[in-house]
């Protein structure tokens, strides 16, 4: 049995807005995110736009890509922080609106760290059910709908897109090979729940349920303490990659490439340098879509394979970190 991610695909909403557009919307300039952030513009979705839309679309395409339908599909999940609704799923809205079987459908609530969290749910699914052959991992966010467009210390960060991917189980070493065909070699997962208070929408939960007063406090949107998260995203990305290498015998020179969760170019670089990796071998898209939560890693990895900058005979190392504190690293080879 071997399991491989044999398609992949990605949604970004058509509306862009530039840093310049964000000048007249806040007090900050293009120098000061480029410089801060590296980000150049991102895309936002529209009012009629939810995140289940903006999964169907990259779902199509992952599914085109894996010479698959919607009715091979045997399991749907969805990593995202900006669900449709509080209750029912996103994956139960994707089910429908792709027309598929009468499949479980999911969420998973890792924040940016969607992609690595999903893709082990994935894979112990395949293993372990003999029925499941083809799963649905797409990760997707509408964070524009979690933004608070008066504080310029977070709106000029976020963006909105979805990124698919299809995981393959193939029991039968002698069927032909799939077109893409990148095989996991592992999977590292962590999490570190002190750090809750650093990233998070303090309203809307059991918590603190929606008031006036939550509404006045402007509390049903994303907050970050920015300094504590560079130095704990840094720190934790570095081990992770350290250890997921050390654990399968493998140092930092045996990776192509690096694959970051797509949050600011200065934790990226910061990471790359501590590890001692050249800059080129680091595939970075931040400056075209800001942070797209879980999405970053999906729709980094559809464009960079589109573009053929991974292709076969390549080893590549996906990183993310992202509130909870929850973070994960992937170990991919296409062979």
């Amino acid at each position: 049995m071997s399991i491989f991610i044999c398609g992949t695909g990605s949604y970004l909403p058509q509306k862009v807005l530039t840093n310049d557009d964000l000048s007249r919307i806040v007090d900050t300039n293009d120098e000061w995110i480029r410089t801060r952030t590296g980000i150049q513009e991102r895309h936002i979705a529209s009012e009629e736009e939810a995140t289940s839309d903006l999964c169907y679309h990259a779902s199509l395409l992952a599914i085109k890509a894996a010479q698959l339908t919607p009715q091979d599909i045997d399991l749907i999940l969805v990593a995202t922080i900006t669900p449709d609704t509080g209750f029912p799923a996103t994956a139960c809205y994707l089910q429908h609106r792709l027309n598929c079987r009468p499949i479980p459908a999911m969420d998973i609530n890792a924040a940016c760290s969607g992609f690595p969290y999903g893709l082990k749910l994935a894979q112990q699914s395949l293993k372990e059910d003999p029925y499941c052959h083809n799963v649905l991992l797409v990760c997707g966010d509408k964070m524009s709908s979690v933004t608070d467009w008066q504080d310029r210390s977070t709106c000029v960060l976020l963006g909105d897109g979805a990124g698919a991917i299809i995981l393959h189980r193939q029991d039968v070493p002698e069927q032909p090979s799939a077109k893409l065909q990148l095989n996991i070699i592992d999977i590292l997962l962590g999490s570190n729940g002190s750090g809750t208070n650093l990233i998070i929408m303090p309203a809307g939960g059991s918590r603190k349920p929606a008031s006036s007063q939550t509404l006045t406090n402007r509390e049903h949107f994303f907050r970050m303490n920015g300094k504590e998260v560079f130095k704990s995203a840094v720190n934790v990305m570095c081990e992770c990659v350290e250890e997921i290498l050390q654990r399968n015998h493998l140092t930092i020179n045996d990776l192509d490439y690096l694959l970051p969760h797509q949050a600011n170019i200065r934790i990226i670089q910061a990471v790359a340098e501590r590890l001692r990796l050249p800059q080129d071998k680091v595939i970075i898209s931040i400056h075209h879509y800001g942070n797209t939560s879980a999405a970053s890693i999906p729709i980094t990895l559809d464009q960079a394979i589109q573009e053929k900058t991974i292709h076969r005979g390549k080893t590549l190392l996906t990183v993310a970190f992202g509130a909870g504190l929850t973070w994960g690293a992937t170990l991919l080879q296409w062979p």
